[in-house]
């Protein structure tokens, strides 16, 4: 679990404009404010070795290493209509994700995707770019990019990874729009392979919300609004497939938002633009065992129209899952006790 998260925007005006940094090395939450050429928007992804040293990051337009200027070669991803209205960085969530190579020491891919179709809302691709942390002194360089893996109607963005069973290789997985078939990827020391398909649980069409594994890698869950909203999914992490799929209607009228589960893997929170709620994924009627912990109060920050709703949602190295509110505020929300049952 990456110990560094990294936010904000370009800018040399004083806090609370510019960058903003969230550190848990220590294991608590350690807040800073940081000036950086290099913005993110919703498209925001980075890593760091094992002792927290950030080597590079990326807003899903171009890659930034870890002072912050681009990265060798790093600039001219996800090439398409999309990226070029948002140079600042890209408006997608989970559109990029970072994974060491197996058994290859300062190797790392990264998987991405833009909207590549406006009108359709969808990715055609699913890219990766490979990056070499031995190159330029040290500071990593790019030495494979926008090779496509995968060429299709996808969902824009929810690129999702879970370690095999065997503790060294990854599964990458992405959805296919106006079906319910999820591509699956296998990460091994030699290189990727699929992709590979399964048909399961319902018809997903143009989307946005959130998609994430469990902590134990047991159980995936997919939400959006709009009527699709949850699934629930036992996971086989030997061979990757998905099963037992559970799919729960929230009655509300709210879309966007995300999932996000307890450390210890047993409680699903959905953040649902003005509520939040709460699942047992081990009671015997997972719909049932829902508990509304939040509804948003109406405040906003610092003024209107900025409002602290609830959306995207991370569970973080400190065992608190944060969420985020949409919009540009100065606040986050943060579940203290996600294990606890109300």
């Amino acid at each position: 679990m990456n110990n560094l998260w990294m936010g904000g925007f370009e800018d040399e005006s004083p806090p609370p404009w510019g960058g903003v940094d969230l550190e848990f090395l220590s294991g608590n939450l350690v807040l800073s404010t940081a000036v950086r050429t290099i913005d993110y928007k919703r498209t925001n992804t980075n890593i760091t070795d094992a002792s927290g040293n950030l080597l590079f990051s990326t807003n899903g337009a171009y890659i930034a290493n870890a002072t912050g200027d681009t990265l060798l070669n790093g600039t001219g991803l996800n090439p398409s209509n999309y990226t070029s209205l948002y140079p600042e960085g890209l408006h997608i969530s989970q559109a990029c994700l970072i994974l060491p190579k197996p058994d290859a020491p300062g190797i790392y891919y990264l998987f991405h995707g833009t909207l590549d179709d406006q009108i359709g809302q969808y990715a055609q691709n699913l890219y990766l770019t490979t990056i070499d942390m031995s190159l330029d002194g040290g500071l990593g360089g790019v030495v494979t990019k926008n090779e496509v893996l995968i060429s299709d109607t996808l969902n824009m963005g929810k690129i999702t990874a879970v370690r095999h069973a065997n503790g060294r290789d990854w599964w990458v997985f992405c959805h296919k729009q106006n079906t319910n078939i999820f591509n699956r990827l296998l990460v091994t020391p030699d290189g990727t392979s699929g992709p590979d398909q399964q048909a399961i649980g319902i018809l997903r069409y143009a989307d946005i919300g959130q998609v994430c594994f469990s902590p134990d890698g047991s159980k995936f869950a997919y939400y959006w609004g709009e009527g699709e909203d949850l699934e629930i999914f036992d996971v086989d992490r030997c061979t990757g497939l998905l099963s037992n799929t559970t799919h729960i209607l929230i009655d509300d009228a709210n879309s966007m938002g995300g999932v996000a589960f307890s450390p210890n893997s047993r409680y699903l929170y959905v953040s649902s633009v003005e509520d939040v709620y709460q699942y047992d994924t081990e009671a015997p009627d997972i719909a049932a065992s829902m508990v509304h912990i939040a509804t948003w109060d109406g405040f906003y920050s610092p003024s209107p129209p900025f409002a602290t709703l609830f959306d995207i949602a991370q569970l973080a190295p400190d065992g608190k899952i944060y969420i985020g509110t949409g919009n540009g505020t100065l606040h986050l929300h943060v579940i203290n006790y996600p294990r606890a049952t109300s």
